[in-house]
């Protein structure tokens, strides 16, 4: 037999799941929690203190972060411009958008431009999107310690 906390627990982390399988799909959409949390039936400060719980951020830096993954693997690529390339993941706002490649990536989206170019020549790409991953700064750090 559960318990009506276990039932509830397994209920969120699902409706979690979806939720971050949603961002995952839909990052170049516009998003936001208010509209992830509606979807989840959850209200927005429940869905951001669970899914921190729940994946150690909350879902706006997960959405972030999908953002810059593909930033990158476009930069990487080199046909498109860093503002091109920035409304195309769904930022709508180049400062911002600039300001949190550089927390995540450590140097600014024109710079990771030139270098990337240079550092994956003859790389398949699904070998350099693995390579390249963004680390928070805050788990860089950590990992710098181990």
């Amino acid at each position: 037999m559960t318990s009506r906390p276990t039932d509830a627990r397994l209920r969120d982390l699902a409706a979690l799941r979806r939720v971050r399988d949603r961002i995952d799909r839909e990052y170049a959409q516009p998003l936001d929690v208010e509209a992830l949390a509606r979807g989840a039936h959850m209200s927005a400060g429940h869905l951001s203190r669970a899914f921190r719980r729940a994946y150690g951020e909350s879902p706006y830096g997960y959405l972030m972060t999908r953002r810059i993954e593909r930033a990158m693997a476009l930069l990487r690529r080199g046909d498109l411009s860093v503002t091109e390339v920035c409304f195309t993941v769904g930022c709508s706002s180049l400062g911002t958008f600039s300001t949190r490649f550089t927390e995540l990536v450590g140097m600014p989206p024109s710079a990771y431009r030139r270098r990337a170019a240079r550092a994956t020549a003859g790389i398949p790409s699904c070998v350099a999107k693995q390579v390249t991953r963004p680390v928070r700064n805050r788990e860089a750090q950590v990992a710098g310690r181990a």
